[in-house]
């Protein structure tokens, strides 16, 4: 993957990304295979800046109208991931092309004069 395209997806995951209370950003897998034929660099780009599947799975019930639903074989660890978790500081603007660094910079400074 060259720089270009390594912008390119993480200018994508950062449009398509939500905070998380880690500090860092989730995004959903949903919304990942939603890109279609981009989907697999997504995931691998997520990979190589140290993104973790979330492995936290709503809990299962055990009665009622789903209940008889589950498959007993089917282990949770077994399961796509619902999201991928990004630490800190992988989407900021100190990595970001130009124009967004540029951005930032004039916010920042609108953000400190407005005080």
């Amino acid at each position: 993957m060259n720089a270009l395209e390594d912008e390119a997806i993480r200018t994508l995951v950062r449009r398509l990304a939500r905070p998380h209370a880690s500090g860092g950003a989730v995004i959903e897998r949903s919304v990942i295979l939603a890109e279609g034929s981009h989907s697999a660099a997504i995931l691998a780009w997520i990979g190589a800046h140290a993104g973790v599947p979330d492995s936290t799975a709503a809990k299962a019930s055990k009665h009622g109208l789903h209940g008889p639903r589950e498959q007993p074989g089917l282990a949770a660890s077994t399961r796509p991931p619902l999201r991928f978790v990004l630490p800190a500081g992988s989407l900021d603007a100190a990595d970001a092309p130009a124009a967004d660094r540029e951005a930032a910079t004039v916010t920042a400074a609108l953000g400190r004069s407005g005080s």
